[in-house]
């Protein structure tokens, strides 16, 4: 499994969105760009962590960074996810690969059927991610999880980026 490193440069990470094609080489956020990586319509969890990103997003773009959301699911699953959801400010990106989510050192699953919202999780679907990517493409921070669980909350998030923004903090974890 591929292990990033803060500091380093994050691996090219292109893909399409509901509102056209997207890549981080092409994105100029002040601070940073924040990828979320969610594991799909099929998961409540992931539906009400990105409800609070949404609901968050102008203080985030306030602080200089750009924010998209992105998982493995089908272009029609991730405009259900959208829609259904009521995410109305957020960049949701789509059909990241296996290739990708390896590439980022996200776990994938196998999907088992049903979940407990009634909705047929894909056979295949990338776990979550969270990443802060600085402007010049090295990563700043990562959290990645097996479980759709104990996530990075965003109000926590908006104070660290304000930290990281006023003490100039550096990128730590970088000895692995």
């Amino acid at each position: 499994m591929v292990v990033l490193k803060p500091r380093a440069a994050t691996p090219e990470l292109a893909l399409n969105t509901l509102t056209g094609a997207w890549s981080l080489a092409e994105q100029t956020p002040e601070n940073f760009t924040m990828i979320v990586v969610y594991r799909g319509l099929h998961c409540p969890k992931c539906r009400d962590y990105l409800k609070e990103l949404s609901r968050l997003a102008d203080d985030f773009i306030a602080k200089g960074v750009s924010i998209i959301a992105l998982s493995s699911d089908t272009q029609e699953r991730a405009q259900r996810a959208s829609t259904e959801w009521e995410i109305e400010n957020l960049t949701m990106g789509y059909g990241l690969t296996p290739e990708q989510s390896q590439a980022w050192g996200l776990h994938r699953s196998a999907g088992r059927g049903l979940t407990s919202i009634g909705i047929e999780e894909p056979a295949e679907f990338t776990e979550p991610g969270f990443f802060l990517v600085r402007p010049d493409g090295t990563l700043y921070w990562s959290n990645i999880s097996t479980m759709p669980f104990a996530r990075p909350h965003f109000r926590e998030v908006l104070g660290a980026v304000d930290f990281a923004i006023n003490k100039n903090y550096p990128a730590r974890g970088e000895l692995i």
